[in-house]
């Protein structure tokens, strides 16, 4: 974090450092990333070591520091003891988190109100910690079904069953002005919020060991994942391949393709692909759909600065229902891991 701790910036950050991450998987070698992924989390500590502070004070994306303090902490001859501080932080953290009257939890401090954009941040946190710090002998099953409860209500509550695609989020509530009276959901489509949403169901069916008491899990987050993979094929738009800003208002005056969301998509069906999470009749569709998306994008979005760095045109800044979220560069660098993985 290079700012004063702000609402959005743990999520710059955890993404960074998810990004660098999966950098270094795929350049094992490489200890220049190793040592900029210690230093961001590093840097994010003071912020996220009260745990009532954390829930309170940020938004659900706070937990996306979680994976790479997971990594550091489980690091032979690494000083482990901060990081192990900061993880059981963030932990209890999703136990103090308020939460509406199905136990949904709020994404931030606008009462009721469940965003998708949360569970990338929740979801494979909450998996990795409860599989990686359970008992030896047996995983915390309750936190796991904690975890399919809220990516469940989300799917419960957005889904659009004439697209397949879900809507922002939803006010359990029903009072806010946007909430559908029946089910409390927002009525668009945003493509960043649904890409967020995406990734969180690869990122988490990687997360989950295949073994018998997560097969209860697996199933219907794979179910979730193919069902709106398909959806998502669906919606690329034809000429370009990637997706609308808004997706359910192709072509509206002041819609236009989107390229943070676009990215997303493409690194979902990428991942996807690659583990053999895709529809049985899609298994050859997803990773072209995808790499028709991540050739436009690179070849349209991608710029070339003259002092020697890249930047990313073409992304939304924020499109909250009341406005918190952040966005960096990260979400094509991860396309360009899982599209490497693939070619």
């Amino acid at each position: 974090m290079t700012g004063k701790g702000g609402p959005s910036e743990p999520l710059q950050a955890g993404f960074t450092q998810k990004t660098f991450t999966a950098l270094l998987d795929q350049y094992p070698g490489n200890d220049q990333i190793r040592e900029y992924i210690a230093t961001s989390v590093d840097s994010v500590l003071p912020y996220l070591s009260n745990a009532t502070k954390n829930a309170l004070g940020y938004p659900l994306d706070r937990l996306s520091n979680g994976n790479a303090m997971l990594s550091l902490f489980q690091t032979p001859d690494c000083e482990t003891s901060s990081y192990k501080s900061g993880l059981e932080a963030l932990r209890l953290s999703i136990d103090l988190n308020r939460r509406n009257q199905e136990d949904g939890l709020w994404y931030y401090t606008y009462p009721y109100w469940s965003y998708l954009d949360g569970m990338y941040s929740l979801a494979p946190f909450y998996t990795l910690y409860t599989v990686t710090q359970s008992n030896a002998t047996a995983l915390n099953l309750t936190a796991l079904n904690d975890m399919s409860h809220q990516m469940d209500l989300l799917w419960e509550h957005c889904l659009d069953a004439t697209s397949g695609l879900l809507v922002h989020g939803y006010d359990a509530s029903r009072t806010a002005v946007w909430a559908d009276p029946a089910t409390g959901a927002s009525p668009h489509v945003w493509g960043r919020s649904l890409g967020w949403y995406a990734m969180a169901l690869v990122d988490t069916l990687e997360a989950l060991p295949n073994r018998r008491e997560t097969r209860r899990y697996r199933g219907p987050l794979l179910q979730k994942f193919q069902s709106l993979a398909s959806a998502v094929v669906r919606a690329a738009d034809p000429d370009t391949g990637a997706w609308w800003q808004v997706l359910d208002q192709p072509g509206r005056e002041g819609n236009y393709i989107e390229s943070s969301g676009s990215a997303m998509f493409a690194y979902a069906l990428l991942k996807a692909a690659r583990l053999g999470y895709s529809p049985g009749n899609m298994s050859a569709v997803l990773p072209e759909v995808a790499k028709k998306a991540y050739e436009y994008l690179s070849s349209t979005f991608v710029v070339h600065e003259a002092d020697g760095t890249l930047g990313y045109n073409g992304t939304v800044a924020v499109c909250s229902l009341n406005s918190t979220a952040s966005y960096e560069v990260s979400a094509i660098v991860l396309t360009v891991a899982q599209y490497e993985g693939l070619t």
